[in-house]
């Protein structure tokens, strides 16, 4: 207790501190740091010192304050030394991991000589260790552990105390170096920066740890009831500490660690209690040998798995569940917001994180393209023998639904392949008919069908018998989003082939009306990429409050675009080929701009720029006020006029030309007059028709919209106003087979297009621009 304190002597008698200060010679000056001076105790042992044997008769425990005759010059005051009288003592303070004075004599060599070896008392299993020191060791040693060493203020030469002779304290200072260092001191030092331990203080030195040793010979369960001490195993001395002085078990570990490094204690434990059910001391042995890791530290293992489990725990729940609850309070107002979401999809276009979906979509792709320029050339309208002509679109159209297999997308600015919009029969609607039947035959063929139309539509008739069939039609309602019509003509098969140009889903656009476009076959890097492009007006469709994702899904991004073509075979050539989009709110991430599109084709061209489109106008058509718009005017005069272009444009004289644009043609036209000479060619091209045709509305022109460069041929389906680039929608496919060097049977797809377009212009049905087309062509101003 701390309150009084308790001095023993070999013997188990207890004498109270006046009673030893009775006995005590004057002090001398005494060290406020104690040490053990183990080694030359075993040494003494070990070697057969003569000094020995009388000590062990006198039974006389040295302690106390030595001599000095030969102190050292040292940093600190030197610590008194208390030298054991007999074997069992010299254990007790001796220093067991030392490997040059551990090794005791193996034939159990008592201090006396004439006494036998007493038998060691069986040990119980939980209680018995392994041990470096041989079973028959010292059997005279008193098994209670008495020795206490005394304070060092207090402690004192008493009358039965006498000093070893021929032995200074240098000397001891000399054996603890040879052996690297003093573990006893640095126990000390350790314990000494740690927390102390439960056991009693000197009254100077409150903050010290007092070091209790024991010895251990042939009986457990000694006990020292103030220290704490426990006696587990024969032969060998541990130190317990009441676990309620240690404030936390991860205190515990670190300690026991650094004293096992430090001082060389064996690095297993073990948990005791006493007899009455006291307290667990955790125990520390000190001369045992590294044993299996998988035994090492049990109880501070188990405590700080323990500990650190709970403390991880409690970690996750600290961070979890505050981010549980903020989710699931965003998503609760997510719902309420804008609904329960469809699809996976679905949520993260609402969270704005729908370009996330682009990173595992990796579609499959055939690179071994068939791609076939298609044309459809009105009734009546007949070329040169020998002129160029090309397969009819009405025939691809049904080949490609021939083809289909799971699903056929269409996006088109209405659906009139009868003739029924008129209450009439004609005969040059037999081919919209038969395109029309292949349609209604999808679905029972297990064929999905999609059409996404613009919307409102003049005459929904096919659209809603296509329908009613099983087809799945979205109206896309453009107007309300951008201000535009859905004016793309695209189709879609099994995302594996698929046809863009210039004709509508209409039977006049096959028979009455002159149309260019492209069928691509076994392309399915190109066909997966038009079907994204159908994605955005399909989605669009579904959208119900009229407005447009900041940022569209990652699946609608572009597989294709002008800095990142596709690398394909078209037809045994390599070329490689995009496709672009307009206006830019339906242009997903990586998708080129139709009108940047046109601009880099003409600026590319080094030879020749061929331009065949129904209208031309620098301005804003459909727009109030009408602004100008001048941005393909101004690369097409740049071409022709500052790097010697030879630029041509074919427009169309019909009913529905805008006349303000033969004046802006006229205007562009004059640049090949001297002094400028600028290589500028316009013409106007007009499709016959009989009387009985003139009665046919929307027909008898020239629809087509292509471009083709000495290195570059475009397709598209937008006429050249400002409109259909910044509010309609729009495709153009760009094929460049550049430097690819085509078989003696193979042509590459811009000489085709080259080709066609220079049979428009120099056929008769193609007039050089003049004053007259102001006034004959068109019935309603621009």
């Amino acid at each position: 207790m701390e309150s009084e304190k308790i001095t023993r002597t070999e013997s188990g008698q207890t004498i109270s501190e006046d009673e030893e200060e009775t006995r005590k010679p004057a002090k001398q000056p005494t060290s406020r740091i104690p040490t053990f001076q183990s080694s030359l105790a075993r040494k003494r042992h070990g070697h057969g010192a003569e000094s020995v044997p009388s000590q062990t008769k006198d039974k006389t425990s040295y302690g106390g304050e030595m001599s000095k005759p030969k102190q050292r010059e040292t940093a600190l005051p030197l610590p008194s030394v208390r030298l054991p009288g007999t074997i069992a003592d010299a254990y007790a303070f001796g220093d067991h991991v030392d490997p040059v004075t551990t090794l005791l004599d193996t034939t159990g060599h008592s201090a006396s000589e004439e006494e036998s070896p007493k038998p060691a008392p069986e040990v119980p299993d939980q209680l018995q260790r392994p041990s470096p020191r041989s079973d028959q060791d010292h059997s005279d040693s008193d098994p209670d552990c008495t020795s206490v060493p005394p304070c060092p203020d207090q402690d004192a030469p008493s009358a039965d105390i006498q000093e070893v002779p021929g032995t200074d304290f240098e000397d001891q200072n000399v054996m603890q170096e040879s052996s690297s260092m003093s573990n006893e001191e640095n126990l000390f030092a350790l314990k000494e920066e740690n927390e102390p331990f439960d056991v009693d203080e000197c009254p100077e030195e409150a903050s010290l740890l007092k070091q209790t040793d024991c010895v251990i010979q042939n009986e457990v369960n000694n006990d020292n009831l103030n220290t704490g001490e426990k006696c587990t195993i024969e032969g060998e001395k541990v130190k317990s500490v009441s676990t309620e002085s240690v404030k936390t078990e991860e205190a515990l570990v670190e300690q026991s660690s650094q004293e096992g490094a430090k001082s060389g204690l064996g690095r297993n434990t073990k948990v005791s209690e006493d007899s009455k059910g006291g307290p667990k001391n955790i125990v520390l042995p000190e001369n045992e040998e590294e044993t299996n890791e998988s035994n090492e530290y049990p109880l501070q293992s188990n405590s700080a798995s323990s500990s650190g489990k709970t403390g991880g725990r409690s970690f996750v729940l600290f961070c979890l569940l505050p981010t549980t609850l903020l989710l699931l309070g965003g998503f609760g107002q997510h719902i309420w917001l804008y609904g329960i979401p469809d699809s996976t999809s679905h949520l993260l276009a609402q969270l704005e994180l729908h370009w996330l979906e682009g990173f595992w979509i990796s579609p499959d792709c055939t690179s071994d393209c068939r791609f076939t320029l298609v044309e459809s050339i009105p009734e009546g309208l007949t070329f040169p023998p020998g002129s160029p002509l090309l397969p009819s679109i009405s025939q691809a159209w049904k080949d490609l639904l021939d083809k289909a297999n799971t699903s056929v997308d269409v996006a088109a600015f209405y659906i009139t392949l009868r003739d029924s919009d008129l209450g009439l029969t004609e005969p040059s609607a037999e081919e919209g008919r038969q395109v029309f039947s292949k349609l209604m035959q999808l679905e029972p063929r297990g064929v999905k069908l999609h059409l996404a139309v613009n919307s409102p539509q003049s005459y929904p008739m096919d659209t809603e018998e296509l329908a009613s069939a099983g087809a799945e039609v979205r109206p896309v309602d453009l107007q309300s989003v951008t201000g535009g019509i859905i004016h793309t003509k695209l189709l879609v098969v099994d995302k594996k082939h698929l046809y863009v140009g210039s004709a509508n889903m209409d039977w006049r656009s096959l028979t009455q009306v002159k149309e260019v476009g492209v069928s691509v076959e076994n392309c399915s890097c190109l066909a997966q990429d038009a079907a994204r492009i159908f994605g955005i007006y399909w989605d669009i469709g579904d959208r119900k409050n009229g407005s447009l994702p900041p940022y569209w899904p990652g699946r609608f991004s572009a597989l294709s675009s002008a800095t990142h073509p596709l690398v394909v075979n078209v037809n045994g050539v390599p070329a490689r080929v995009y496709l672009s989009s307009a206006p830019a709110p339906l242009s997903a991430q990586g998708r080129s701009d139709d009108l940047s599109t046109i601009l880099s084709v003409i600026a590319d061209a080094q030879k020749f720029v061929y331009i065949s489109v129904m209208d031309y106008l620098p301005l804003s058509q459909y727009s109030d006020p009408v602004s100008f718009w001048p941005p393909i005017d101004n690369a097409m005069r740049e071409a022709a006029c500052a790097r010697g272009v030879e630029v041509n444009i074919l427009v169309s004289c019909w009913n529905h030309s805008p006349r303000s644009m033969f004046i802006f043609l006229e205007s562009l036209s004059v640049l090949s007059q001297p002094p400028l000479q600028c290589r500028v060619g316009v013409k106007v091209f007009q499709v016959p028709s009989t009387a009985a045709q003139q009665e046919i509305p929307f027909a008898r022109v020239n629809h087509a919209k292509y471009m083709v460069t000495d290195r570059v041929a475009y397709i598209g389906t937008s006429n050249w106003s400002e409109g259909y680039f910044t509010q309609t929608a729009g495709v153009g496919l760009v094929v460049n087979q550049t430097g690819s060097q085509a078989g003696a049977k193979q042509e590459t797809i811009q000489s085709q297009l080259q080709g066609v377009f220079e049979r428009d212009w120099k056929s008769s049905f193609a007039s050089d621009l003049s004053d007259d087309h102001v006034r004959l062509c068109g019935k309603r101003k621009a």
